[in-house]
C-alpha cells in the first residue's frame, strides 16, 4: 500500500479508540436498591424468603380468584399444568409432573410463584399471599394440613415427597448442590 492509502486507515483506527474511550451515553448505574429489586431467588435451604406469613384458609381464596381459572379449581390443570396429584406416577409410563409428586423443595414453588405468577399479573402478590397459595397448593398436594400457616422458617422443613427423586451430578468437576456434600460422600449419602 501506498502512504497515502495508509493515512485515512491510521486515523479511522485512531478514532475509533478514542470514541470507544468515551461512554456511550446510554443506561446508568445500577444502585444497590436496584440490585435488592432484582435479587429474589430462594433456595432450596430457605434462603432468600422474606418475612411474612400465610395460611392454607387464606390460600384457598386467593387460589379461587386468582390461579383457579387456569389450574383448575383443585389443581388438577385446566389451561394450564396441574398442581396436584400424580403421586406414585413418576415411574408409569404417564407421569404426571405436579408441585407435589416432582418437585423436590417446597421452597420452589414459592420462588415460583413469586416470580411468574398469577400469568396475567406476574410479581403483583405480596409476600403473605405466596405464602398463603403455596400452603394451598401444598394443601392440595396433602402436605400440609387444612389448619397449617408457612413462614420463612416452616417452608424449607416442608417434606416433598420427590426431594430423593433427584440425584447429584457424579462428574468430579461439577460441585454438588449442596455444598457440604463432597463427591466421596454423595455415594454414601444415597
Amino acid at each position: 500500500m501506498q502512504r497515502e492509502a495508509l493515512l485515512p486507515l491510521v486515523l479511522s483506527l485512531a478514532l475509533t479508540g478514542a470514541a470507544a474511550a468515551e461512554p456511550l451515553g446510554i443506561g446508568r448505574s445500577a444502585t444497590s436498591e436496584t440490585i435488592a429489586a432484582w435479587d429474589i431467588d430462594v433456595r432450596p435451604d430457605g434462603q432468600g424468603l422474606p418475612p411474612g406469613h400465610g395460611s392454607v384458609r387464606d390460600g384457598a381464596s386467593l387460589y379461587a380468584a386468582r390461579c383457579a381459572a387456569c389450574h383448575g379449581a383443585r389443581g388438577e390443570g385446566a389451561a394450564a399444568e396441574a398442581l396436584a396429584g400424580g403421586q406414585g406416577s413418576l415411574a408409569s409410563a404417564k407421569p404426571l409432573r405436579t408441585v407435589g409428586s416432582f418437585w423436590p423443595y417446597a421452597t420452589t414453588l414459592f420462588d415460583y410463584v413469586r416470580r411468574a405468577m398469577p400469568f396475567d399479573a406476574p410479581q403483583s402478590l405480596t409476600a403473605n399471599e405466596i405464602y398463603a397459595v403455596s400452603a394451598y397448593v401444598l394443601h392440595l398436594n396433602g402436605l400440609l394440613p387444612e389448619e397449617a400457616s408457612l413462614d420463612a422458617a416452616s417452608l424449607p422443613r416442608v417434606a416433598m415427597p420427590n426431594r430423593d427423586g433427584f440425584t447429584a451430578d457424579p462428574r468430579p468437576d461439577v460441585p454438588p448442590p449442596n455444598p457440604a456434600l463432597r463427591p466421596a460422600e454423595r455415594t454414601e449419602a444415597r
